[in-house]
């Protein structure tokens, strides 16, 4: 079976998304979401378990990520536009539901459509962050979460954000990786953030982030839900409150001193944790 990629360039509305696909065209779908500030490349080290299991993986560059699909409004990058995109590739694929994977960010969308369109979302594997309502609670209550997503503040600030990541060849954003194993991949998210207006794109989800992003009733499809002890942005409050929104099998799988980046770091217990969910549902 093979395992070679190809980059389609799919038109969601008016704009293109760059999606890599990886595995049989006939397999089961499965959507990989990347968080910030990566791409879609983080999910390489994931994908050959997925697509040797017969999985047809779609691994898009997000909205901001894309080239194609970079708007310049923070409107442009609210919590319905990112679930529109990925209801819209659903469709550009002719796939009336998937399985869902998503990390950081894309966790975060991938909880949404899971809540807002459970006939689209076969299983949901949500990858560093909560249910909303569990990280919305935390980050409302808890001390350490607020500590934690202290850099929040920073992120929101027009130009004074991309200033400090970007200065001296992006050094500071090469820090926030560490924990990635090859420096290759680290390129590669630097290299598309490094493009004309794709940092203030990809900062745009945090200046375009409301508080109802953090409202979210329970989910209702079958979930795995994958926190990492040493994840520096992610406390254990609302990692541990999580299954209380999820009204559906529910698997909770912790990785011992893993950091943030676990699609790079951990890509086989990863790749464990979905397939064993895929399976399942």
């Amino acid at each position: 079976m093979t395992t070679d990629s190809r980059i389609d360039r799919i038109p969601v509305g008016a704009w293109t998304f760059d999606v890599t696909v990886t595995g049989p065209d006939d397999g089961t779908p499965i959507v990989l979401l990347h968080g910030f500030p990566e791409s879609s490349a983080s999910w390489r080290p994931v994908t050959p378990r997925l697509a040797a299991a017969g999985l047809r993986v779609l691994a898009p560059d997000q909205r901001g990520y894309s080239p194609g699909a970079r708007p310049g409004s923070v409107e442009d990058y609210r919590s319905d536009r990112l679930v529109g995109d990925v209801v819209g590739l659903l469709d550009a694929y002719g796939l009336g539901s998937a399985h869902l994977v998503g990390h950081d960010w894309g966790a975060a969308v991938a909880w949404q459509v899971a809540g807002q369109h459970p006939e689209r979302v076969r299983s949901l594997t949500a990858v560093s962050v909560p249910h909303p309502s569990a990280f919305g609670w935390a980050l409302r209550t808890d001390a350490d979460q607020q500590r934690r997503s202290g850099y929040f503040g920073l992120f929101r600030e027009d130009g004074k954000a991309e200033a400090v990541l970007l200065e001296d060849d992006s050094r500071r954003l090469r820090a926030m990786f560490g924990g990635i194993p090859d420096p290759g991949l680290v390129d590669e998210h630097v290299r598309l953030l490094s493009q004309p207006g794709a940092l203030t794109a990809a900062l745009n989800w945090y200046r375009a982030m409301t508080h109802g992003f953090g409202e979210l009733a329970p989910v209702t499809v079958p979930t795995t839900y994958v926190w990492s002890t040493a994840d520096p942005a992610l406390g254990p409050a609302g990692a541990q409150r999580c299954g209380e929104f999820v009204d559906a099998p529910y698997r909770f799988v912790v990785l011992d001193g893993a950091s943030h980046w676990i699609p790079e770091e951990r890509p086989d217990a990863l790749a464990d944790a979905v397939l064993a969910r895929v399976a399942q549902s």
